[in-house]
């Protein structure tokens, strides 16, 4: 069995559901077993930066406005810079 060289990121790297997935309570959180990698940071930065990222940012902005740190016209101008990461697939 050939083993992998230690710097080989393992295949969820970058995966947003595998390493940030939602909780019951609809929040997310990353499993035990992410915590314990030597690659977390820099996967969990790749997962949020990419295109299914641009949802992570979503719900934020959206418990955000719930809770009244932003106002209607910040979320308003926020949601559309996302829309156009969205269309762009940044």
């Amino acid at each position: 069995m050939k083993k992998r060289p230690a710097s080989a990121r393992p295949d969820c790297f970058g995966h947003l559901d595998t390493v940030f997935p939602k909780t019951a309570d609809g929040l997310r959180q990353s499993p035990p077993a992410c915590m314990r990698c030597r690659h977390k940071t820099d996967c969990l930065r790749s997962a949020v930066q990419g295109a299914a990222g641009v949802e992570v940012h979503e719900e934020a902005l959206q418990r955000a406005y719930r809770s009244g740190v932003i106002s209607f016209f910040e979320r308003w101008s926020r949601k559309k810079r996302l829309s156009r990461r969205r269309k762009q697939g940044l």
